[in-house]
């Protein structure tokens, strides 16, 4: 079984274009591309990746396309297609030629919490499933029963949820959060991706055992057949390098049986994203 990041991120830094990256965050203004990634996933026996969207623009969708094909260990890309755009049919068939581009993202935590259940939005969702395209659910805890409504409307269509939808590990806030996870993984066509959580931590404080209690919610919510393992990379190195964001979910499931921990670092991600 192949090991798979199942999220990750490459850019050409632009001071214009990434203002998200701010002035706490100096250590990912910078460029970050496949040859920087590789060495990393070689040493941490990890084959390959899915590469996401971290721009809302059709030209970051053609870059992680252009870095996917000149490069075999990235599986697949995630993309940004305008949702809401009257010509989206159109766009969709022309990315349905792509076949690295297995879905796409928008990045809802920036958004009001009703916005993913506005009308031109869930028309949007409404058509990826005719071709074939998975969704990626990037929230905040407190837009989680936005999204399980969203979810809910479409039961043919493939979601997962980034980063365990960001609850507030730095405060030690998780009863809400656990509540409203239970309640989406209760939907079958849900997964979720164990990513994103040093960076919600105190990146300097954190050990191990911050997350276990997160951890046991998911894995109890999601079972091991629905979460699959991403990196957040470059971002984590907000926290914790490669290695040390790794060995936390190592750690963590060293005792699952081998083929549960399989499908976790790769098995799942490959079913969802129909990897190859």
């Amino acid at each position: 079984m192949l090991r798979i990041d199942a999220h990750q991120h490459f850019w050409q830094y632009d001071p214009v274009r990434d203002t998200w990256i701010d002035d706490t965050m100096t250590a990912i203004r910078r460029d970050f591309l496949p040859e920087d990634l590789l060495p990393l996933l070689n040493k941490n026996q990890v084959d390959g990746c899915v590469a996401v969207q971290a721009d809302q623009s059709e030209t970051e969708t053609d870059f992680l396309l252009q870095q996917a094909a000149q490069h075999p260990f990235v599986k697949g890309v995630v993309g940004w297609v305008d949702l809401r755009s009257p010509a989206l049919e159109e766009r969709l068939a022309h990315y349905s030629q792509f076949n690295l581009l297995k879905g796409f993202r928008h990045i809802l935590q920036a958004e009001d919490p009703q916005f993913m259940l506005e009308d031109a939005f869930m028309k949007g969702i409404n058509r990826l499933r005719q071709f074939g395209f998975t969704y990626d659910v990037l929230i905040y805890a407190h837009q989680l029963k936005h999204a399980a409504q969203l979810a809910a409307a479409f039961p043919d269509q493939p979601f997962v949820i980034d980063h365990i939808a960001k609850p507030a590990i730095k405060q030690g806030e998780i009863a809400e959060w656990a509540k409203d996870i239970r309640k989406i993984a209760g939907l079958p066509n849900v997964y979720c991706k164990v990513s994103g959580m040093v960076t919600e931590a105190h990146w300097q404080q954190w050990n191990e055992a911050t997350f276990q209690p997160y951890l046991d919610v998911v894995v109890g919510a999601f079972g091991m057949n629905r979460l699959m393992y991403g990196s957040d990379w470059p971002v984590c190195l907000l926290a914790a390098d490669y290695e040390a964001n790794i060995n936390i979910v190592k750690h963590y499931f060293s005792s699952f049986s081998a083929e549960e921990q399989n499908r976790f670092f790769g098995g799942n991600a490959i079913q969802f994203y129909q990897l190859s």
